[in-house]
């Protein structure tokens, strides 16, 4: 039995028009992108700006020193495309560095055994290649109409300000004080004493606000430079100096050779419709085989039923048990948050994108750069640290990731989805999925509906709300766990929408995020 109010209810107000519209994870981002998209940009601008205003109001989800994927689908184009970003380790990264502890697991996401002194999930020696910002301004040159220093300004502006401390940025520091105060960096931005929150208040408002100064002589650096300064410039110099005075092993030579990737996304029939799920170390492979396995499995009725969940189930069962013997990727521990960003956008056009990027861990490393005033990612916790396995912790080697930015279309019209937090991305998507084109239901129906995550081994996962015919045809596959949809930890993944349908467009995030909504560019 779970202590939670069975009366309140909590929805997320979804409104169409014909202008552009921006889901993301955080509000004050997906306004930044709706005003370029008013302003008479393009999905692409857009998503430039809400990328690097997401990495301030958002710091420990994502961010320049991360990675991710963004899959892109052009007004009129028959096929996707996906820009590939992925954070990958250094050249001089040596396994041996990593000894195994024996008899203890690691203490964050993956299962691994764990590495001595946890130097594969925090500090310096924890940082990968990151990717973001080559990602980002791949996408840019191919497809960008505004200019790049114009598309940064709302970021470096949020930057100036600083982001307000609220109750919810308290308790997300609150729960990672104790690793963020190993760090002076961190904790001089995040903590008072090396203990509390800042600005952490329970009986009163607050409008204390982190001191991102740093934060935005770096992006003012990045709009003057240009992009490339962040892989062979000031930026590159500053970041590898603060990554190796933390014992990181990332070097000049590895932001210099780094480079984003373009490439068809992956196409998968469907009913009436059709999915492009992103290429590359993605979970993209694993979305199109359940979807194929689950179109054989059932005829779909008046709704989601016993018969389609339980199909849901089976395919996601699956294609994890697919990733865990081909790929070598084991999946997060189901007790973390979402750690994740992800935002979709659809303009006047008809332009799409979706868009994940994340620093892996919250908090990424729990290190802050000095120079850059940004928080590094924890990129070498994606591998194993035990040799021999198709995952194992190697030098230059791509990470693995779960992010899952998908474009598809139907006779409900055509989406543009993705979520954060780790293995529990691909069933959020495949739910979302199904809704669509197995029932011809609309983005507010969707996101409000209840769901299930398949991400292992382990027993289903239902939403409590679901019927009881549901939960007991579930159980007859396997345990089921009933869980309520809450704020934190978060027992599903946390999606990001977008549809368009008859020249009109929509969007929708998790209905339990406190900072997540969709902005239309008629509304800034």
């Amino acid at each position: 039995m779970h202590n939670f109010s069975t009366t309140q209810v909590i929805r997320k107000i979804v409104r169409q028009g014909a202008g552009g519209v921006v889901a993301a994870q955080h509000k004050i981002a997906a306004r930044a992108g709706a005003r370029v998209l008013a302003e008479g940009g393009d999905a692409i601008d857009a998503a430039v700006a809400t990328s690097f205003a997401i990495g301030i109001v958002e710091p420990w989800m994502s961010g320049p020193m991360g990675g991710g994927m963004m899959n892109v689908w052009r007004a009129g184009a028959e096929k996707a495309e996906t820009i590939q970003f992925g954070m990958r380790s250094p050249a001089g990264l040596d396994p041996a560095e990593y000894p195994i502890e024996r008899g203890r697991k690691a203490s964050d996401l993956f299962p691994w055994p764990a590495v001595e002194g946890d130097r594969n999930i925090r500090g310096g020696t924890a940082v990968a290649v990151p990717g973001t910002v080559a990602g980002i301004a791949l996408a840019h040159e191919i497809w960008g109409t505004r200019p790049w220093a114009e598309l940064l300004a709302p970021a470096i502006e949020l930057a100036r300000e600083g982001m307000q401390v609220d109750w919810y940025a308290s308790l997300l520091i609150a729960s990672e004080a104790r690793d963020l105060a190993r760090d002076p960096d961190a904790a001089a931005m995040f903590l008072v004493d090396g203990q509390w929150p800042i600005g952490e208040s329970w009986t009163a408002l607050s409008d204390a606000r982190l001191d991102q100064g740093k934060a935005a002589e770096t992006l003012a650096r990045l709009a003057e430079a240009g992009p490339r300064d962040f892989y062979e410039g000031d930026i590159a110099a500053a970041l590898v100096s603060d990554v190796q005075a933390k014992g990181g092993s990332l070097a000049l030579s590895d932001l210099a050779e780094y480079r984003a990737r373009r490439a068809p996304s992956l196409e998968q029939p469907y009913r009436d419709g059709r999915v492009m799920a992103p290429s590359g170390f993605s979970a993209g492979t694993e979305l199109a085989q359940a979807l194929a396995q689950m179109e054989g499995a059932f005829t779909p009725g008046d709704g989601p039923d016993a018969e389609s969940y339980g199909a849901m189930a089976d395919a996601l069962d699956t294609a994890y048990a697919r990733r865990l013997a081909e790929v070598g990727d084991t999946g997060e521990d189901d007790r973390t948050p979402a750690c994740t960003t992800s935002f979709s956008i659809v303009d006047r056009a008809g332009n799409m994108v979706s868009v994940t990027q994340t620093l892996l861990s919250m908090f990424g490393a729990h290190v802050v750069s000095p120079s850059t005033g940004y928080l590094l990612n924890n990129g070498i916790m994606w591998f194993d640290p035990e040799p021999a396995k198709p995952n194992s912790l190697a030098p230059s080697k791509a990470c693995l990731m779960n992010v899952c930015p998908t474009l598809g279309e139907g006779p409900a019209g055509r989406f543009a989805i993705g979520a954060s937090g780790g293995r529990k991305i691909l069933p959020a998507v495949a739910n979302l999925t199904s809704f669509f084109l197995d029932h011809g239901m609309d983005l507010e129906t969707a996101f409000h509906h209840p769901r299930i995550d398949v991400s292992g081994s382990g027993p289903i996962v239902a939403d409590e709300a679901l019927p009881k015919e549901v939960l007991d045809g579930l159980r007859s596959r396997r345990d089921v766990v009933e869980a309520p949809r809450g704020v934190h930890p978060y027992a599903f993944a946390v999606p990001a929408g977008v549809m368009r349908k008859d020249g009109s467009n929509s969007g929708c995030t998790e209905i339990m995020t406190p900072w997540g909504d969709a902005v239309h560019e008629d509304e800034v």
